[in-house]
């Protein structure tokens, strides 16, 4: 009679948890959440809840919540974030991170002493920025600038820089009433540098960055060397000027092109011909704009290794005719004396 009970009672169990027993469960994965979302893993075939001794999540090999006998214990790491319901099993997990991305386990103890078990995965998008701007070449005084932020996530604030310093409204730079970009028309050579933007939530913060390069000048042309020379001298002209991107150079003479294209005109042995004026012609191909600067030379007579110049030459006649004056007074006035 106990054989034939106990043999009833096995029957019996097969037949109402037999079902269960060895099956995977089946969660499905839920759609790809942001940080700062929440998302539920419910199981599409839970046993009931009367046969289930033990109900285990677990995010990899970490356990998040345990229930046992009606009670949840809770991870600490999961603490206010992680709540299971009793009926469905399902997990509910809240302010999602990035790192919450991976793979969910569940694992049921069930009465008849077996136990069943079910993997679902979760992506969740980690907070992201980038910029984009001009493409244009930009110039001074003339362009315009748009530099505008897309990402994804929960923002909850965007902050704007320029090379680390913070970035403020003003005549010239225009924010969006979102924030999520920026207009600087006309743009101005102080313009010019890396500008940072940062999107920010509760869980974390991205920054991207984007360098605006403006083309500007020439200006402040500027030509050094020698203006007064010695004749057979060497002589170097040098010009200069505030360019972006470098400025190309033309020289002068006379009004005449004389062929060089460099910063420096440079005339190995100088002769009368070398007197003039020299134009020096700084142009940038990016603004299309240039800009000159003159320098007159003058080639005189005498110079080093003992010569003397024309000053120095009147000198020596006028003290010359001075003398000879002197000499023929002193001579008339002897004769006189004499004929006394």
């Amino acid at each position: 009679m106990m054989v034939s009970y106990r043999l009833y009672w096995t029957l019996w169990t097969l037949s109402c948890f037999g079902q269960y027993l060895g099956q995977d469960l089946q969660i499905p994965a839920p759609p790809s959440k942001e940080e700062g979302d929440s998302v539920v893993f419910t199981p599409d075939n839970p046993p009931p809840s009367t046969s289930i001794l033990v109900t285990q999540w677990f995010f990899g090999t970490t356990a998040i919540i345990t229930v046992a006998s009606g009670v949840a214990t809770v991870n600490p790491a999961y603490e206010g974030r992680a709540s299971v319901d009793s009926s469905t099993l399902a997990l509910t997990l809240q302010k999602l991170r990035h790192s919450d991305s991976g793979i969910y386990r569940l694992t049921l103890q069930i009465t008849a002493g077996g136990s069943r078990t079910g993997e679902t995965s979760l992506q969740v998008e980690k907070l992201s920025v980038n910029l984009t701007g001009p493409e244009e070449p930009l110039i001074e005084g003339e362009s315009s600038a748009n530099i505008t932020s897309k990402g994804n996530g929960i923002i909850t604030s965007v902050q704007w820089m320029k090379d680390n310093s913070p970035l403020s409204p003003s005549n010239s730079i225009i924010f969006s009433p979102d924030n999520r970009s920026v207009s600087i028309s006309p743009v101005q050579r102080s313009d010019s540098g890396e500008y940072q933007c940062t999107y920010t939530n509760p869980f974390n913060s991205e920054t991207a960055t984007y360098s605006l390069i403006i083309n500007y000048g020439p200006d402040d042309v500027s030509i050094k060397g020698q203006d007064v020379v010695d004749l057979g001298d060497r002589v170097s002209l040098s010009c200069s000027a505030n360019s972006l991107p470098s400025a190309l150079f033309r020289w002068m003479f006379n009004g005449t092109d004389t062929g060089v294209t460099t910063d420096t005109y440079t005339i190995d042995k100088t002769d009368f011909t070398h007197s003039g004026d020299y134009d020096c012609t700084a142009w940038n191909n990016v603004t299309n704009r240039s800009a000159t600067q003159r320098q007159s030379l003058l080639v005189k007579v005498g110079g080093g290794g003992g010569g003397l110049t024309t000053g120095a030459i009147v000198g020596i006649v006028i003290g010359v005719l001075v003398a000879v004056s002197g000499i023929c007074g002193l001579i008339v006035y002897l004769i006189k004396t004499k004929k006394m």
